[in-house]
C-alpha cells in the first residue's frame, strides 16, 4: 500500500536499504524505506500519510550528533536533502532545512557575509542543527537564528521566532518536541571582508585536523562540557583513551570523542559511552551529559 503511494506520486524513495552512508558514524543497519521529499509540498503530503496510517517515521539530517541503536528499522526514514535553496538579501539569509552547514558556510564566506564561520565544521543539515543548537568556538546557532518556518504537530505550516526556541546549550525547543520539523530558517549574519572570513575558516579547519581524529567515521563531541571543565580531559585522565567495546574505540587523539574502527553497532557506541560515564562519576563526582541523540 505504501509502496503504491510513493510510486503514484512519483516519489523519490529506496526499499530495504543500508543506513551506513546516512549517519557518520557509519553504523550499519537497515531500514524499511528511505524516502528524499523535493520539496515542502511533497513532505507535507507523505506526512499526513504517514499519520493518516499509523506509519512510524523519522526525519534524518546529515545523520551526525546520532547514534542508531535497533537492529532494523520498520518504517519510513525521511531525508531533507533537496530542501536545500539559499536565498541572500543583503545580511540576512533565507535558508532551507537540508542544507549541509559547511557548503552554506563557504556560501556566506564567498558572499562577504561573517557570522558562519564556527559552522564550516560542523557536518550537519540546518535544520537539524538549528534544533540541537550546534555550536563551535563559543558560538552556536542561537547566535544568528532570527526565525524558523516549521510544520508544526498538526501539519501546518508555523513560523517560529527566536524568543519561541528556547534556545540553550546543546538544545532547544525544537530538540525538545520532535513533532515540529523545520523546514526553513532565516539567519542574521554581517558584512566582513571575505578574505579575514576564509583565512578564519582555514585555520579552524587545521586546528581541527591536527585535534580531532577525522580520519575515522565519529559523531562529533560525545559530550558536553561541564561547567568550568572539559569533558575529554576528565575522560583522559581516566586513562580510557583507546579503551574499546569491540569496535568502538575511545579516540587516542581527542578523548571526547567515539570512533568506530570498523564495524562497530550502535549498541557498542551506547555501552562504552556507559561506562566512560560510569569512570568519570567513579573517579571525579561528575555525571557526563550526552550530546549526542541515541535512536532506538
Amino acid at each position: 500500500m505504501i509502496k503504491s503511494f510513493f510510486k503514484e506520486n512519483n516519489f523519490e524513495y529506496q526499499e530495504e536499504v543500508s543506513l551506513k552512508p546516512y549517519n557518520t558514524y557509519r553504523i550499519d543497519i537497515k531500514a524499511k524505506y528511505l524516502i528524499f521529499p523535493k520539496n515542502k509540498d511533497e513532505l507535507l503530503k507523505i506526512l499526513k500519510y504517514l499519520k493518516q496510517n499509523n506509519i512510524k517515521y523519522l526525519v534524518l539530517g546529515n545523520g551526525s550528533n546520532i547514534i542508531l541503536t535497533m537492529d532494523y528499522y520498520d518504517g519510513v526514514i525521511i531525508k531533507l536533502d533537496h530542501l536545500n535553496n539559499i536565498n541572500i538579501n543583503n545580511d540576512e539569509i533565507e535558508v532551507e532545512a537540508g542544507c549541509f552547514l559547511p557548503k552554506l558556510s563557504k556560501q556566506m564566506a564567498n558572499s562577504s557575509l561573517s557570522g558562519l564561520e564556527f559552522a564550516s565544521g560542523i557536518p550537519g543539515q540546518v535544520g537539524a542543527s538549528i534544533a540541537m543548537n550546534a555550536g563551535a568556538y563559543n558560538k552556536d546557532m542561537a547566535s544568528i537564528v532570527t526565525s524558523v518556518t516549521v510544520i508544526n504537530p498538526h501539519l501546518e505550516e508555523e513560523t517560529l521566532l527566536t524568543e519561541n526556541l528556547d534556545f540553550k546549550y546543546r538544545s532547544s525547543f525544537l530538540k525538545e518536541h520532535e513533532d515540529y520539523i523545520v523546514i526553513k530558517a532565516t539567519l542574521k549574519l554581517t558584512k566582513g571582508s571575505k578574505e579575514a572570513i576564509l583565512n578564519l575558516m582555514q585555520d579552524r579547519q587545521k586546528r581541527r585536523l591536527a585535534t580531532q581524529p577525522l580520519e575515522y567515521p565519529n559523531s562529533g563531541s560525545v559530550f558536553r562540557n561541564p561547567i568550568d571543565n572539559y569533558a575529554g580531559s576528565l575522560i583522559e585522565n581516566c586513562h580510557l583513551k583507546n579503551y574499546h567495546i569491540n569496535d568502538a574505540y575511545v579516540s587516542e587523539k581527542h578523548a571526547n570523542f567515539i570512533i568506530n574502527k570498523g564495524h562497530a553497532t550502535g549498541k557498542d557506541i551506547v555501552n562504552l559511552i556507559e561506562y566512560i560515564q560510569k569512570k568519570v562519576k567513579e573517579k571525579y563526582h561528575i555525571e557526563l551529559i550526552l550530546e549526542q541523540k541515541i535512536i532506538k
